[in-house]
């Protein structure tokens, strides 16, 4: 009998590991879509920005742009983890924490001139329809991806993957900000309103960027053997 007990035992614990790196393929393939989405929201957001002299959607754009630099970070520390659950973070993952923050920062500085100057200039968008649609389409992904990302880190016991679901949820945050800023100024007109919202952007952009330094000099790792 002990011989079948054990062959039973290694047969569940391979469908564990079969379960668990299908859960970890996963975790990879929303990290890669969130990177692919984040860079081709920053460039149409970039692009729509400028044109229409829209500073949230401009500074929305280039967060987006920074975003894709802190999700190839995870990507890398999801496929480290994968490996081996207890490792430490890479040279790679650290610099690209700290890549993250500083341009955060830089971002915040550059947002938070720009508003000043606005105000005082008198400068309002041209149109604010393209950061409505932008703001809607990146709420609507990113709340799908959000909702997969908790799942697959619940599932796995696995705290960066929560920690980039967090990252997402503020993600959807800012696109409220900037959907809040666009409808405002498309109902009403209020020229200042842009530039209030820039500063949301930024209170944002700012948290985000301690946050990656934080990380940077910490640990975190998977509980992956409950």
């Amino acid at each position: 009998m002990k011989p079948e007990i054990e062959s039973i035992e290694i047969s569940d614990m391979t469908i564990m590991d079969k379960v668990q790196a299908k859960l970890f393929q996963t975790g990879i393939a929303l990290s890669a879509a969130t990177i692919l989405f984040n860079i081709v929201e920053g460039i149409v957001s970039i692009y729509y920005g400028y044109s229409d002299k829209a500073l949230t959607l401009f500074g929305f754009g280039f967060d987006s742009i920074i975003e894709a630099v802190s999700a190839i970070g995870i990507f890398v520390m999801i496929k480290r983890i994968m490996k081996n659950p207890n490792s430490k973070r890479n040279n790679a993952e650290i610099l690209a924490l700290k890549i993250t923050g500083t341009g955060f920062y830089f971002l915040s500085a550059g947002l938070i001139i720009s508003s000043i100057l606005n105000v005082y200039l008198g400068k309002s968008p041209e149109t604010t329809v393209s950061g409505i649609i932008i703001s809607v389409v990146s709420m609507s992904v990113m709340y799908v991806l959000m909702k997969l990302k908790i799942s697959t880190g619940t599932k796995l016991s696995c705290q960066p993957i929560l920690s980039d679901a967090n990252c997402t949820k503020v993600c959807i945050y800012m696109s409220l900000v900037l959907l809040t800023a666009s409808l405002i100024f498309k109902v009403t007109g209020f020229r200042y309103i842009d530039s209030i919202g820039a500063l949301g952007i930024v209170y944002f952009s700012f948290k985000e960027g301690k946050e990656a330094f934080e990380k940077a000099e910490g640990i975190e790792h998977c509980d992956c053997d409950k």
